[in-house]
């Protein structure tokens, strides 16, 4: 399957732009996130936690989803295919972890900020405190990685990939 090139080219602005937007909310994620560990004005904590979950509603799981589908649409609609290339794949797994990483630490967010808008934060709440700075930290580091593979694209086929190409090899010759 081949999709045309305005629409390729609509899905590419689409992805680059979700995924970039995501890596940087993320990076704003996690600004936040250490501002709630370390502030010392309750209200600043509260702020942060609260600004995290609106964030991570409105931002970053749309922005994440997004990235996801057009990535998918670009995997299958080009000639790149999702199976051929280890980058692509590797990328694709990237994403997928990141994804579920993101939907695993929706609870500790959506608790942490319910837990601001309530009351102060206790030290019981630390060790999510500190999970909410080490999962986007980790979120970032892996999206940084994923950039770096789509930019460099380093060589290397998958057996699918090598088997593809000697197929359409050997249809051109015939």
């Amino acid at each position: 399957m081949t999709i045309t090139p305005r629409f390729r080219k609509f899905a590419l602005t689409a992805h680059i732009t979700s995924s970039v937007g995501w890596l940087g909310a993320v990076a704003g994620f996690l600004a936040l996130a250490v501002t709630g560990l370390t502030s010392q004005d309750t209200q600043t904590v509260r702020g942060a936690y609260l600004a995290m979950e609106v964030i991570t509603q409105f931002v970053i799981v749309p922005l994440c989803l997004t990235s996801l589908l057009t990535g998918l649409v670009q995997a299958l609609g080009t000639k790149w295919g999702l199976f051929r290339h280890y980058w692509i794949l590797i990328k694709f797994l990237i994403t997928i972890i990141s994804t579920i990483v993101l939907f695993v630490h929706l609870q500790p967010i959506n608790y942490l900020a319910g837990v601001a808008a309530e009351t102060t934060l206790s030290s019981s709440d630390l060790q999510m405190q500190i999970q909410l700075i080490v999962a986007p930290g980790a979120a970032l580091l892996a999206l940084l990685v994923a950039t770096t593979l789509a930019v460099y694209k380093p060589r290397g086929m998958t057996p699918y990939g090598q088997r593809k190409q000697h197929e359409k090899r050997a249809e051109s010759q015939q």
